[in-house]
């Protein structure tokens, strides 16, 4: 059986600055998604990881959930939503497929590193040309009648950062190659334990150093995000890791973790994060907004409480300028599909948790805080759109070294003298 491709992978997660200056990187993703799908049935004998029967669940509620659906203008964004959902899955499946079926580790991690690399590269862009926007071919191919919607404008419309005038004190907030902070902090999150998984795991090339530089480097436009919810999410992730650690008595996994939250101090001691997040939270209404959308998206889903509305809606009755169901992927699945699409969605992160619990490799046990991560931002974060797609690519990288052995890069073999001596070791 011949192993899987990697021009796929490179295609969907290493093209990603082409991509966003044709403006087409979210209006592509599930497309690219589904030439992953195409090349495993071409390849045949596809294995089931941990999950699948849940994500066959999930899938099936959420094209039910379309019945729901009031406006035909609405399935555009309806079946971009299902097509992330669609294409995180496909990602898992080949990512997971194609570590079973022998291939390396280091070439593998590839595409996601420069994924990362990307990133953080278009997020220093937000960094020295804060009002840098680009009407892209893809605005300009789109029939006014969709290129109009707020929405497909935010996804098509590339900007560097993300800038709120009716703040009293507004602040250009990193977002490229996103449409908004929000998903950019959550891409922050769950990059940095795969950035710290991939260094572990491989120990020489150009990439290695590349992504080494990089990771300080990225802490500028994270900072500059003022996420909240992406140091919540990264800390807790930290804590379940280091916790962990030392119960095992694991120094390796302590002494990233430490190694990690260095950086991460010394670099406050140019940029005053705190500072920042305090004045912003102090000069915006985000959060009571926030809470008065969380109270009117529950109230909705009680009277809609099995499948939902088909995507969120435009009310009259919030405080926020946002639609029900927005502000966090609970309150999408939840109101957009209804509660047993989400007890599914969230059972699924729990049941691969769980499973990466048993992670033995000091790379598998970085990666093994994703679905945490996960976890603890659903409240605030949507992570229905490429970030879906980065967090399966992780966790199909772990389950598959969890499932069993992984074709890593072999080192030079070392001879040993005496009598029975191996001769080279994995």
């Amino acid at each position: 059986m011949p192993a899987l491709p990697l021009w796929p992978l490179y295609l969907m997660f290493g093209m990603v600055p082409f991509w966003w200056v044709l403006g087409g990187l979210y209006l592509f993703w599930p497309i690219l998604g589904l030439v992953l799908g195409v090349v495993m049935l071409l390849r045949g004998r596809i294995v089931l990881p941990t999950g699948f029967g849940l994500w066959l669940v999930l899938i099936g509620l959420v094209v039910v959930s379309a019945t729901r659906m009031e406006k035909i203008t609405g399935f555009f964004m309806y079946g971009l939503r299902l097509g992330f959902v669609l294409a995180a899955f496909l990602v898992y499946l080949y990512v997971y497929n194609a570590v079973r079926a022998g291939v390396n580790w280091a070439k593998l991690f590839q595409p996601l590193m420069l994924f990362w690399l990307a990133m953080v590269a278009l997020g220093w862009i937000g960094v020295f040309a804060p009002r840098f926007a680009l009407t892209t071919p893809v605005e300009l191919l789109l029939p006014g009648s969709i290129s109009s919607d707020r929405i497909v404008q935010a996804l098509t419309h590339v900007h560097a950062t993300e800038f709120n005038p009716a703040s009293r004190n507004p602040y250009f907030r990193t977002a490229a190659p996103y449409p908004y902070t929000n998903n950019w902090g959550m891409g922050f999150a769950i990059l940095v334990p795969c950035v710290v998984a991939f260094l572990s795991s491989v120990r020489a090339g150009l990439l290695r150093k590349v992504v080494l530089v990089s990771l300080p480097l990225a802490l500028v436009p994270a900072f500059l995000t003022l996420n909240r919810g992406m140091f919540i999410g990264l800390g807790a992730g930290l804590v379940y890791l280091g916790l962990r650690a030392l119960l095992r008595g694991d120094i390796r996994v302590i002494a990233s973790i430490a190694a990690v939250g260095l950086l991460g101090w010394v670099f406050t001691l140019v940029i005053p994060v705190t500072d920042l997040i305090t004045n912003r939270v102090q000069n915006t209404d985000s959060t009571s907004d926030r809470a008065d959308l969380y109270w009117q998206t529950f109230e909705a889903v009680t009277r809609a409480p099995l499948l939902g509305y088909g995507g969120p809606r435009m009310v009259d009755t919030t405080h926020a300028a946002e639609p029900l169901g927005t502000q966090g992927q609970l309150w999408l699945m939840m109101y957009s599909h209804g509660i047993p699409a989400l007890l599914v969605f969230v059972l699924l992160f729990v049941l691969v948790a769980r499973r990466l619990s048993a992670a033995v490799s000091t790379p598998g046990k970085w990666l093994s805080v994703l679905p945490v991560i996960a976890l603890v931002v659903m409240p605030f974060y949507g992570f229905t759109d490429m970030n879906l797609s980065v967090l399966f690519f992780g966790i199909g990288l772990a389950m598959a070294a969890v499932d069993g052995p992984v074709h890593r890069e072999v080192p030079t073999p070392r001879l040993v003298l005496g009598p029975s001596a191996p001769v080279s070791t994995l």
